[in-house]
C-alpha cells in the first residue's frame, strides 16, 4: 500500500520523540512492504520543529539537520513535490474544510499520490465523516482513507 506519513511520524528522525509512535514505527511500516511517502511541506514543518527545539536548547542543529538529510537522502521514502497543480487544486478544495493550509498541502498530497494517509491529527481523521470530503474523495481517489499506525500495523 502506498502510504503518505504526516510531519509527526518523522519526528522520531530529527530527535522528537512522539508517544504515539513507536521508534520503529516507519520501520515496521517498511518490513510489512508499505510504500512510504511524505510531502516537501513535511521537510519544512521538521526544520520550524527543530528550530524551536534547538532555541530551547533540547536538541542541537547538527541533529536536526543530519534527521532531515536522512530522510531527504532515504532511498525507501518518496518525497512528493506540493507545486503540482493537481495537488495544489486539491489543497485548495481543502481549505474550505481544514483551518490549517500545511494540513491541506499533506493531505492532498495523500489523496493525489497514495492509498492512506497515516496522521494522529483529529482534525484531518475527523474529514472522514464530512460530506464535502467523502464526494472529494470519490471524484479523486475512490478507495482512499486516512488511519493511525496503529490501525495498520
Amino acid at each position: 500500500m502506498r502510504l503518505l506519513v504526516d510531519t509527526t511520524y518523522l519526528m522520531p528522525a530529527i530527535g522528537i520523540s512522539v508517544k504515539e509512535i513507536p521508534s520503529d514505527g516507519m520501520i515496521r511500516l517498511k518490513e510489512e512492504g508499505h510504500e512510504i511517502h511524505a510531502s516537501d511541506i513535511s521537510i519544512f514543518e521538521l526544520s520550524a520543529k527543530g528550530a524551536k527545539h534547538i532555541a530551547a536548547g533540547t536538541l542541537s542543529a547538527e541533529r536536526v539537520a543530519r534527521g532531515i538529510r536522512a530522510i531527504v537522502h532515504d532511498g525507501t521514502i518518496t518525497m512528493i513535490p506540493i507545486h503540482e497543480s493537481a495537488l495544489l487544486l486539491t489543497a485548495f478544495r481543502l481549505r474550505t474544510m481544514l483551518g490549517d493550509f500545511i494540513d491541506c498541502l499533506v493531505l492532498a498530497s495523500a489523496i493525489e499520490h497514495c492509498d492512506a494517509l497515516m496522521t494522529e491529527d483529529n482534525d484531518i481523521r475527523d474529514l472522514m465523516s464530512n460530506r464535502e470530503f467523502d464526494l472529494l474523495c470519490r471524484a479523486t481517489n475512490p478507495e482512499f482513507r486516512i488511519q493511525k499506525l496503529a490501525e495498520t500495523t
